[in-house]
């Protein structure tokens, strides 16, 4: 029932002029790690071209369910990995299997997407684990923001959830790709993981702003 109401609203919203362009920019740099903000992320899997899939990394918590069958009902694929990031330690449960799992999806040529910040930390601060995902892949981050211009904020939720509506517009926007050199240092991964901030909260204003608000 969900998979249908979020893609009800989606229908419903319609498109900048400028859509095609942004799905051109996306798809240009493939395979490619797609990274967006938690609780900014909820008609993504709609927003793939027609035809078009990606590997959703989706945690292994069991709230974290429902947003897997949804993406299966949309025609992606999932691959469950524990705290619903890719891990950097070997040592972490379901790190290591997740990891293998999305560079062997890459391998075949197929994009994946990723949820930037890590769950019930701290928001809009993304975890080491994407870039280091990045640099041992050698394939470029791509952030990606999406919002509609009618919505509700959860103010609560610790990410803010943003609840999109139907019968307004929609609007998407691409960051430019950040590749992660092999043999980049500890101290130059944070920088990365500083571009990748930056260039999400930049693609994140500019989605609203296509849809008439500012943050």
């Amino acid at each position: 029932m969900l998979y249908f109401i979020l893609w009800f609203i989606y229908k419903t919203n319609k498109p900048d002029p400028d859509a095609k362009e942004q799905e051109k920019i996306a798809f240009s740099n493939e395979p490619c790690i797609f990274v967006l903000w938690h609780g900014q992320h909820l008609l993504s899997p709609f927003f793939a071209p027609s035809g078009s899939k990606f590997t959703a990394l989706v945690s292994k918590s069991a709230d974290a369910e429902i947003n897997a069958r949804i993406l299966k009902l949309a025609g992606h694929d999932v691959v469950r990995g524990s705290g619903g990031r890719v891990r950097e330690a070997a040592h972490e449960k379901g790190g290591v299997s997740a990891t293998l799992a999305l560079k062997n999806k890459l391998k075949a040529g197929e994009n994946i997407a990723v949820i930037a910040d890590v769950s019930k930390s701290e928001p809009r601060k993304s975890g080491r684990g994407v870039v280091s995902f990045a640099k041992i892949s050698g394939r470029p981050i791509v952030p990606l923001a999406m919002a509609t211009s009618r919505f509700k904020v959860v103010e609560k939720s610790w990410d803010k959830t943003t609840i999109n509506k139907p019968f307004g517009k929609a609007g998407a926007r691409v960051g430019n790709p950040i590749f992660v050199p092999s043999d980049c240092s500890a101290e130059e991964l944070d920088l990365y993981r500083k571009k990748v901030d930056d260039e999400l909260n930049r693609v994140t204003i500019e989605a609203y702003g296509v849809v008439g608000h500012s943050l």
